[in-house]
């Protein structure tokens, strides 16, 4: 899942496209101050002026020269300020401004993979996956509750299903209007086919909208990543990659957690991918056929204490949708 060079050369003339762009709107809002206000493009080029001028001193050994420039360009800026909110303009209306400030649209920051570089990566990896065509399909927009059942009462939830999954889809749709405030947790669980992975789905839909990063691995998938990463040494560098990707994402998805080969290293993984997650306030949501008490059975208690106390823990009931999908076709 790592890009190609290809997909790596896409995104970096994105960063050359988006940084000539930055240029000519510059170049645009110059000449718009200048034509507004002529005095201001008297002021630049009497900095440029100075600025040589100083230059010729130095080269001179005056050694008074650079300060004497930095005291006379502070007094020109000042005017300039000034000048420019009387107009109207904001004091750095002539500046470059940059799409990300942190890298200023270069890609890298500090000599690493700026995180806007990262989302551009994971769209080329959402490209490489099937998870687009999925959440175009399964989304909020299409979820229906006609194959939920509404004729018999929950005891325990004093409820139907159909009138229970209403609250529920509530629940999953303050969860994505709220993800920028609140990066919660969610944990669904509940026999095969009452709708966990397509709620799930429908969260990835709404947050991939507004450019957060999601990745959606199925449980045998991440611990692949996982063994990979620990044990293979063929294209480590990759590995490492996809490895950081899951702790770092905004939204990590894991489904039907319980279906892997259970051993003493994917409860070990799963706690660290967890608990990391957690530490640095990253979302996850888990789907899961277990319920809770076959989850601490099956992981250590430090896996299902972290789930209990810091996920909030949704469980489905209802029948498989898919067959009751299936006996109505043939009714």
């Amino acid at each position: 899942m790592a890009l190609s060079n290809s997909q790596y050369d896409a995104i970096m003339r994105a960063y050359g496209q988006q940084q000539l762009k930055n240029r000519h709107e510059q170049e645009e809002r110059i000449a718009e101050v200048y034509g507004r206000i002529p005095v201001i493009k008297e002021l630049d080029q009497s900095i440029s002026t100075r600025a040589v001028a100083c230059a010729r001193r130095l080269l001179d050994g005056d050694k008074e020269a650079l300060k004497e420039l930095r005291d006379e360009i502070a007094d020109l800026r000042e005017q300039k300020s000034v000048l420019l909110k009387s107009a109207g303009f904001s004091t750095d209306y002539m500046e470059m401004h940059y799409r990300c400030p942190d890298c200023k649209d270069t890609g890298y920051a500090d000599g690493v993979k700026c995180h806007c570089f990262r989302q551009s990566e994971m769209k080329y990896l959402y490209a490489q996956s099937n998870i687009e065509q999925i959440v175009a399909v399964e989304n909020f927009d299409s979820f229906s509750f006609e194959y939920f059942d509404d004729t018999r009462v929950i005891p325990h939830l004093n409820r139907t299903v159909k009138e229970y999954m209403g609250q529920v889809v509530e629940t999953c749709k303050n969860f994505a209007v709220g993800f920028s405030k609140e990066r919660g947790n969610l944990l669904f669980t509940g026999p095969t086919g009452v709708g966990k992975t397509f709620l799930t789905n429908c969260i990835a839909k709404e947050l991939i909208d507004q450019y957060y990063s999601v990745i959606y691995l199925s449980a045998n998938d991440l611990f692949e990543v996982f063994s990979k990463n620990r044990f293979d040494y063929q294209d480590e560098e990759d590995m490492k990659g996809m490895y950081q990707y899951i702790l770092d994402c905004d939204l990590l998805i894991i489904d039907d957690l319980g279906t892997e080969l259970n051993n003493s290293f994917t409860s070990s993984e799963l706690f660290y991918c967890i608990n990391e997650r957690l530490n640095s306030s990253k979302s996850t949501i888990i789907s899961t056929n277990h319920p809770i008490n076959e989850l601490r059975d099956r992981y250590t208690e430090r896996v299902t204490s972290r789930l209990i106390s810091r996920y909030t823990v949704i469980p489905l009931y209802g029948d498989d949708i898919r067959i009751r999908k299936k006996a109505k076709r043939t009714d």
